[in-house]
């Protein structure tokens, strides 16, 4: 169990250190930029992507996923969330205190939470092991949409 959550940890760091790598390539004119008027922008992105950290911990530390009433106010109170983070400095303050809570949470797991299965309360459920690799894997998610909008706009770097 201590690889499983030491991978865990590593796969959050290493890809936040590259999601906030190639986020620094992004110039300051292209962060608000969207190649639709319905997409989401570098700068939208990543708050979504640095503020999930903060989420994913908290859902590992409290063995549950979030058990929603209405959600379209749960997505209108995380759009807002995402909306008020306006800077790159917000941005990696957010992922860096998101990262800490994360391995917070993870160390905080015994055995036995690992094998668990979080239900939804909505017809689904959550292996506790995939949460806690999604802090890492939903990064590189959002890594791939950045690298996509800096092609949009013409910069073909590969960014290593």
């Amino acid at each position: 169990m201590e690889n499983l959550i030491e991978s865990c940890k590593e796969s959050a760091v290493q890809n936040m250190e590259i999601f906030l790598r190639n986020f620094s390539h992004v110039p300051d004119d292209k962060l608000t930029w969207t190649p639709t008027p319905t997409a989401k922008s570098v700068l939208r992105i990543a708050a979504h992507t640095a503020l999930y950290m903060g989420r994913f911990a908290k859902m590992i530390r409290e063995k549950q996923v979030p058990q929603v009433d209405s959600l379209e106010a749960w997505l209108s109170e995380r759009n807002s969330e995402e909306e008020a983070i306006t800077s790159r400095t917000q941005v990696e303050e957010a992922f860096r205190k998101g990262i800490e809570e994360v391995k917070e949470a993870l160390d905080s797991l015994t055995p036995e939470d690992t094998a668990m299965s979080l239900d939804s309360g909505q017809g689904w459920s959550m292996p506790m092991k995939f949460l806690m690799q999604l802090p890492g894997w939903h990064t590189t998610l959002h890594i791939g949409q950045i690298d996509f909008l800096q092609t949009c706009w013409g910069d073909q770097e590969v960014y290593v």
